[in-house]
């Protein structure tokens, strides 16, 4: 069993705490799917638990973490160059428990995993595989060590949607626990059945954490009815005792005023006002009391807060796009000498403010696509087109701080985009932070910005939802659902594509389909 004890986590270059006191233990069929916001240290906890040198750079910990007897198999979040740069021969090879299989044994895991036997010999990189095909990749070296829980974080980036439905599979039929970090609300739907929830309260000054056996859905409705419930209560009890002191307020002042106007000749009337008086302010004393064990409201920590600004609609009748491509190739020697051809005959018309998005098999030439429409539609004058990447690197640069990145140096702006990063729930220091240090969801935050303050009217979205997390995918969906301009998305997200998207074309050999 794997146990944490009074596990508190901070960062080293701003002491925020991520977790204080956390205690957590998994069991045998748990199904664990740990879920926070972007930077609230998911991905950080994890790595704590399988070898806590590889977060021993950026944060430091107190606390125990047991797990006596137990073989944890991690998957990280990215695969590290070194690994991409081997064959898949080399990658799997790299550990010894490989020869300490059978060949059937490892063509029955290839089988269980929907790996073919043979590529597990190929000598082609692991950086030039699939998502799919890499995930599998890595589950299979995961499992030659035979481990006795899996730590996996973010499995479901960059999965087609039939790898996406077999990953769902894997997770529910695993006899292993797993813990696990998912963006993918869907996925998260369909397999957890324990949930760890990060969150960061009162600008991220204060950590909670909950943690309860229970699937997403369920957790997500129970923990918005219960918040509702609370804050009503706690409206309810703050309106009473505001009429309540209203009351004394209106009696005080009255037996004040009689008070001021009683005649000295009267002592027996004087003696039966401070009688009054005494008794208003016992009443007072006593509400009050009662006042510090009224329901408190409730604090959770809020999704970012984000919209695109006002725009021009792009008239039903505009053209945004009418492109034709006879073959789509990618090269596959290092020269760039030689290529393949993914796809042929593409055609696509995109006609006013169209929110379409792309589909297909992993390695199938999306991106590719989406590259290729990026450069062809930045030539136009009449429209302005901004284009986020999968790869945010292509477009950020890593040692700029975001408030760098975005602004133009301007103290007007500086200002302003300090003000837009508090809206995505970034700190002071966050925003002062080279973006190397941000996690993958913070990174997103700074591409969504980039496309806010750019000033478009043409998105291009190359698998947006990949890096925000499930609280915060639904007010992403919303903000691009209502953008008034066009939109050329890759997406996998099943409810991305059902909420956001008007038509979806799925890429194949013949082209793109409706």
């Amino acid at each position: 069993m794997l146990q944490v004890k009074h596990l508190t986590i901070r960062h080293k270059k701003d002491y925020r705490i991520l977790l204080k006191d956390f205690n957590f233990h998994i069991n045998p069929g748990d199904k664990c799917a740990l879920i926070g916001e972007e930077g609230n240290g998911k991905s950080t906890l994890l790595k704590l638990l399988f070898n806590p040198a590889l977060a021993e750079d950026y944060v430091e910990y107190d606390g125990e973490i047991l797990c006596t007897g137990e073989c944890l198999g991690y998957l990280p979040q990215e695969l590290p160059n070194t690994d991409r740069a081997l064959s898949i021969y080399e990658y799997l090879t790299a550990t010894d428990s490989f020869y300490d299989h059978t060949t059937n044994e490892l063509a029955s895991l290839c089988v269980r995993l929907g790996f073919p036997i043979e590529r597990m010999y190929a000598s082609e990189s692991i950086g030039v595989l699939s998502g799919g095909e890499k995930i599998k990749v890595q589950l299979i070296r995961l499992l030659l060590d035979n481990p006795t829980i899996l730590l996996l974080d973010e499995p479901s980036n960059d999965l087609d949607i039939e790898t996406l439905i077999w990953l769902e599979h894997f997770i529910q039929d695993s006899k292993l626990p797993i813990l696990y970090i998912s963006h993918d609300e869907t996925l998260l739907e369909h397999t957890a059945n324990k949930i760890i929830h990060i969150e960061q309260l009162r600008r991220k000054t204060t950590p909670r954490y909950t943690v309860v056996a229970s699937d997403y859905q369920n957790y997500i409705a129970r923990r918005e009815l219960q918040f509702q419930k609370q804050e009503q209560e706690a409206r309810n009890e703050r309106r009473e005792y505001d009429k309540q002191q209203e009351k004394f307020r209106r009696i005080q002042q009255k037996v004040e005023h009689q008070q001021n106007a009683i005649s000295r000749q009267d002592p027996h009337g004087a003696a039966l006002l401070k009688k009054t008086m005494h008794r208003v302010k016992a009443y007072e004393a006593r509400f009050e009391k009662e006042f510090e064990h009224m329901t408190e409201l409730p604090e959770y920590e809020e999704a970012m807060f984000t919209k695109f600004g006002n725009r021009t609609f792009i008239p039903n009748g505009k053209i945004v796009l009418d492109f034709s491509l006879e073959a789509l190739r990618v090269p596959v020697s290092p020269d760039l000498q030689t290529s393949i051809t993914l796809a042929r005959n593409i055609h696509l018309f995109i006609q006013g403010p169209e929110h379409i998005c792309i589909t297909g098999k992993n390695g199938c030439g999306k991106t590719t696509l989406m590259r290729i429409l990026a450069k062809e539609l930045s030539q136009r004058s009449d429209i302005k087109v901004a284009y986020m990447p999968q790869n945010y690197e292509e477009l950020l640069d890593m040692e700029q701080t975001p408030v760098a990145f975005l602004s133009d140096g301007s103290k007007e702006s500086i200002s302003m985009m300090r003000t837009y990063l508090g809206s995505m729930k970034f700190t002071a220091d966050e925003m002062s932070h080279p973006m190397r240090e941000l996690s993958g969801g913070q990174k997103a935050k700074v591409m969504l910005l980039y496309l806010d303050t750019s000033g478009c009217d043409v998105l291009l979205l190359d698998e947006p939802s990949r890096n925000f997390s499930p609280l915060s995918n639904p007010v992403i969906r919303r903000m691009l659902a209502d953008f008034p301009g066009a939109i050329i998305s890759i997406s996998h997200d099943r409810k991305f594509i059902a909420e956001v998207c008007d038509k979806v074309y799925q890429l194949t050999e013949e082209g793109l389909v409706l």
